[in-house]
Order: C-alpha cells, then sequence, then structure tokens
C-alpha cells in the first residue's frame, strides 16, 4: 500500500530540519535553514545537487558548503534532492523533471517567504538545472558552480539576466575546464568568473577557499536586511 502524499507545509520551518513537500513526481525531501539572528535578508536561496546517478545528493559537500556560504550572507536556505535521490519520489530524467522539481521548490518559497527575493544555485549537474530554469524563475541572482559545460547541452538554454557568477576549477577532472572558459568567451553577456587553480572537481582541500570565495564575490548583490 503506498504511503499518502506529504502535506504542503504552510510556512518555512523556524530551525533547521529536513521535510517533505509535495512534487511532480511524488515526494521531494528538502533541508531547510535560516540565518542567524540579526543577519537575515530578504533572501531565499535554493541549491541544487551534482548528478543523481552518479551519487549526487543535497549532502554533497560542496552543496553544503554553498549553502554554509550563503547562509552565512544572510539568507535562508533549501536544499533537496532531485526525484529519485534519498527519500524524493520518482526516477531520473535527464534535467528536465529535474527542472520541475526545482520550480515546484521555488513556488513553495514565494508562497511561505513571498517579500523574498530567490537565488539560485548549484554544483555541477546542479548548476545545469539551476542555469536553465534561472531566466524562467526569475531568479534575483545565479551561481554556478563546475557547470557541466561539454556534458550537456548548453547551447539552447535561455541565460539569465540577473547577475551571476561561475566558479570553475582549473584542474577539474570531471568538467573540462577549457570548454567552461571558452563557453563563457562566446557569451554576449558573460557572468562574472572565478578560476580556482590547482582545484579539482569536487573541491579537495579547497572547501573553505570556495566558501571564503562565495562570499566575498556575492556580498554587493545581498538583498536588503529582512
Amino acid at each position: 500500500m503506498n504511503a499518502s502524499p506529504p502535506s504542503r507545509p504552510t510556512a518555512f520551518p523556524a530551525e533547521a530540519t529536513v521535510l517533505l513537500l509535495p512534487g511532480p513526481a511524488g515526494a521531494i525531501e528538502l533541508a531547510c535553514a535560516l540565518p542567524e539572528p540579526g543577519t537575515a535578508r530578504a533572501g531565499t536561496a535554493v541549491i541544487c545537487h551534482p548528478h543523481p546517478l552518479q551519487g549526487g545528493t543535497m549532502h554533497n559537500k560542496v552543496v553544503t558548503i554553498i549553502e554554509r556560504a550563503l547562509r552565512e550572507l544572510g539568507l535562508a536556505t533549501v536544499r533537496f534532492n532531485f526525484r529519485g535521490v534519498g527519500a524524493s519520489e520518482g526516477s531520473y530524467d535527464e534535467g528536465n523533471g529535474e527542472s520541475d522539481d526545482l520550480a515546484a521548490i521555488v513556488g513553495w518559497v514565494r508562497e511561505v517567504r513571498p517579500d523574498d527575493v530567490v537565488w539560485l544555485a548549484g554544483f555541477s549537474f546542479g548548476s545545469y538545472v539551476a542555469l536553465r530554469n534561472a531566466q524562467r524563475l526569475d531568479a534575483a541572482v545565479l551561481v554556478t558552480v563546475a557547470p557541466p559545460v561539454g556534458r550537456w547541452d548548453f547551447s539552447q538554454i535561455t541565460l539569465p539576466e540577473c547577475p551571476w557568477l561561475v566558479v570553475q576549477g582549473e584542474e577539474d577532472e570531471v568538467v573540462d575546464p577549457a570548454a567552461v572558459f571558452d563557453w563563457i568567451d562566446t557569451l554576449a553577456e558573460p557572468p562574472q568568473l572565478v578560476r580556482m587553480p590547482e582545484t579539482g572537481h569536487f573541491f579537495h582541500r579547497r572547501l573553505m577557499d570556495l566558501r571564503g570565495l562565495l562570499k566575498n564575490a556575492l556580498q554587493s548583490h545581498l538583498p536588503p536586511a529582512a
């Protein structure tokens, strides 16, 4: 017998917690957190994880360091598992269903935090999903870490008009750094690019550097105090 679907949470949790949200393919598992009192800004960041079929989850270390940096900047944060990952129902859908999952999360955030702007962020496959949806979901800021240019079709994506940061390790063994840099060079309005030397795809021994880099690069885009 199938379990009953989760009810739609009517408020953003007042403390860090994991909950289930009804989504297009069934339940979506998400983790919500708030910044320290007194630091809060009128914004919520939704963060997308790496490839579901390659071990990617919302608990990935790069995803959690992105979350930490954005929360320390004063944003509320939401990490979530794409369909078929963790307690999220459904199955992998080549980035299409995952885009619907992201849209469902953003829709809920706007219901429960109506005064907030929404930032989108992602790592690897998650950055592809965030990028391809940033314009249609009206993201206020976009953060893409190690976008998988060459592994996915970036040519048909409607690029965002909001501030957009790309962080790319120069020794990435999964995503070809040259492909990322060459692609950015073709864009009429390129994003802010930060190249991290001596850095591989998973930012081993560079996670704290990534945290500081994100906080410095994004400081000027912060929404007003909540």
